[in-house]
């Protein structure tokens, strides 16, 4: 007879003996498995527009449950374990994941001990690239359902991502104890969008426990053991690097402390000092068998030289390398400088320590005359970007400015091709008669999932920000209220790192998801618009916009600029330019002393003398004078784009 135990009908677990044989877990009782899911997108941060996202459909949650039953952890006699896996206080803080985490559960079925490996993944778009790495460490995925919202855009992209992996999908509805859930409606929608068979989609509440023992079992029975043998030469993917330590996944042999190993990729050799599991903390083993998935650490001199990919395997005994992941290639671009000039040294050690643990990000020095030193940081979106610039705040106490978001353009030249993700190394004039000849913009596949009811004015938003290749398609029957449709166009990736997930979720009240992907690069009529205080340029504030809108922004910053910089002892003239045309223009007029307070009575030539000594000054000083942007002006200037 089949039956499964969990730790509350075991009695008392070993939540405490952290000693684990891996001997007794061959490929035949391992499950490698992750949960994939949704998280919702954005609402405005205080320093630029960005998003922020909302709670997810219950994917941390249901892992804590896992690791309850299983006896990871202990249950807690007052409350719930909240977010064991979320180990950053930014992904606590939002209620989000943002770093792929692992944890080794023991289960107990059908009279065999199963090592359940879990490998949670971020569910948000910008870490579409953890989420592929974790994938390929897994044979099965958990595909988790808000019963209350059902299918969202991101949901769709996972499961494809997924599937292309050859993944067994479970389907998992949650939140069915909620008044609004409708499983049945969900159900169905499962069933159209992706074939899914009713009978095989899960209902659970992962807050209460509901159900979430029935997921154990259809991991055990559905999802298939992994392949290997403990006879073949050593080989192991290494599909992660947390800073001293590489996540692996062992194909085939064994590898134990001690081991002299080999990087296919960089060919340098490293001692394993340390072989060990999550359990869910970092737990020493003897070592790895094939199928099951831990941790080394070794003798790298630097981090940097764990690549995310690389197959490892013993000294004198190559194997042939499996094949690796894209590079993690940045969509969005900032500058970060900071507001103490003289921490930029301590700035840049506390990005670079960082990356240690988000290798996806890049770093390249800057230098602006109004800022000063900085650094140019590469992110895999505007999401990931303020998660990063948060992480900067809280760990390392960072007082910095995070300049505007920029997407990496193409320009083409007469001899060469470059991308430019600076907008003060953007051409001022391009054309037929100048050495660039063409520019081009990412471009992005986007998909928003919206209630009929706001169709119309999804699709005025999209053409707003000069969409193309619109269609629509209904994703369920029903009443009005219920019917949901599909949008999918092509945009700018610039539109979107802008204010667009704010507009989307204004304009829905919230109810719309959104999920886009690479679409390449497309030929535009892109212009550099500088800004000039007293005819001199800041170079902070340089945009790169489309040629269409140049007067509407060009009004909407000059107007802002004259709001937040101080008036001066002399008239300012503040003007926004494209190349040598000047588009927009407003005047910051002089403070002025009354010079004249002095003189009682007498000629009014004795006035007038001070008054036209007075203007002649001023006259001189604009000429010399120099207008400083004081930091306060830079946090107001980039907490929002044009509108």
């Amino acid at each position: 007879m089949f039956r499964c135990l969990s730790a509350s009908t075991r009695g008392p677990t070993s939540a405490t003996d952290k000693s684990i044989d891996m001997t007794e877990f061959p490929c035949e009782v391992i499950r490698n498995f992750s949960i994939v899911a949704h998280i919702g997108e954005s609402v405005p941060t205080p320093i630029f527009s960005a998003q922020l996202a909302c709670p997810d459909h219950g994917k941390s949650t249901l892992a804590d449950r896992l690791l309850e039953l299983t006896g990871t952890i202990p249950r807690k006699v007052f409350g719930a374990n909240q977010q064991v896996l979320d180990k950053l206080k930014v992904e606590r803080e939002r209620g989000i994941t943002v770093k792929a985490q692992t944890a080794s559960m023991i289960y107990h079925c059908n009279r065999k001990k199963y090592l359940l490996n879990l490998i949670d993944t971020p569910g948000h778009v910008d870490f579409s690239w953890e989420v592929s790495r974790s994938l390929a460490a897994c044979q099965g995925a958990l595909l988790l359902v808000d019963a209350t919202q059902g299918v969202q855009a991101q949901s769709i992209s996972v499961f494809h991502i997924a599937k292309e992996r050859g993944l067994k999908i479970i389907p998992v509805l949650n939140k069915i104890d909620m008044p609004v859930a409708d499983p049945s409606r969900i159900t169905a929608q499962l069933q159209s969008m992706f074939g899914i068979d009713p009978a095989e989609v899960l209902q659970i509440s992962a807050k209460t426990g509901r159900g979430v023992e029935a997921v154990l079992q259809a991991v055990v029975e559905r999802i298939p053991p992994p392949s290997g043998s403990v006879h073949e030469p050593l080989k192991a993917l290494l599909f992660d690097s947390q800073g001293v330590i590489s996540l692996v996944n062992i194909r085939g042999g064994v590898m134990r402390k001690g081991d002299r190993i080999v990087s296919c990729h960089t060919g340098k050799k490293y001692e394993v000092t340390e072989v060990g599991v999550m359990y869910p903390e970092e737990t020493p083993v003897t070592h790895l068998q094939p199928g099951q998935v831990g941790y080394i650490a070794c003798n790298m001199k630097e981090s940097t030289e764990a690549h995310v990919g690389d197959t490892l395997h013993q000294v004198n005994a190559r194997v042939d390398p499996m094949p690796g992941f894209q590079p993690a290639r940045a969509m969005v671009y900032a500058g970060v400088f900071p507001v103490d000039t003289s921490d930029f040294v301590k700035l840049e050690e506390s990005i670079r320590r960082l990356t240690l643990t988000d290798r996806s990000v890049t770093i390249q020095r800057e230098s602006s005359t109004a800022l000063g030193q900085g650094c140019r940081l590469g992110f895999l979106g505007t999401l990931h970007m303020d998660v990063f610039r948060q992480r900067l705040e809280d760990e390392y106490d960072a007082n910095i400015i995070v300049t505007a978001p920029t997407v990496p353009y193409k320009v083409i030249a007469r001899d060469q091709t470059v991308i430019v993700s600076n907008p003060t190394d953007f051409p001022d004039e391009w054309g037929p008669a100048s050495r660039v000849r063409e520019v081009q913009e990412p471009m992005v596949k986007a998909s928003i999932i919206v209630p009929e009811e706001y169709l119309g004015d999804m699709m005025d938003l999209c053409f707003s920000r000069r969409a193309d290749d619109l269609d629509h398609r209904y994703l369920d029957s029903g009443t009005s209220t219920s019917a949901r449709v599909m949008l999918t166009c092509t945009l700018p990736l610039s539109e979107i790192v802008t204010d667009f997930f704010d507009q989307l979720k204004s304009r829905s009240s919230g109810y719309a998801s959104f999920d886009y992907e690479d679409a390449g690069y497309k030929a535009s009529d892109l212009v550099k618009m500088t800004f000039l205080l007293n005819g001199k340029p800041v170079d902070a504030l340089a945009l790169v916009i489309h040629r269409s809108v140049e007067q509407k922004i060009g009004r909407t910053w000059v107007k802002k600029l004259h709001k937040v910089i101080p008036r001066q002892l002399f008239e300012v003239p503040i003007q926004a330019a494209v190349g040598k045309r000047i588009v927009a223009r407003a005047t910051l007029p002089a403070m002025r002393a009354d010079v004249t307070a002095g003189l009682y009575g007498g000629h009014y030539e004795r006035k007038l003398k001070h008054l036209e000594n007075q203007k002649e000054s001023k006259r001189r000083m604009k000429k010399i004078g120099n207008v400083d942007l004081p930091q306060d002006a830079f946090f107001d200037i980039l907490s929002t784009r044009a509108k």
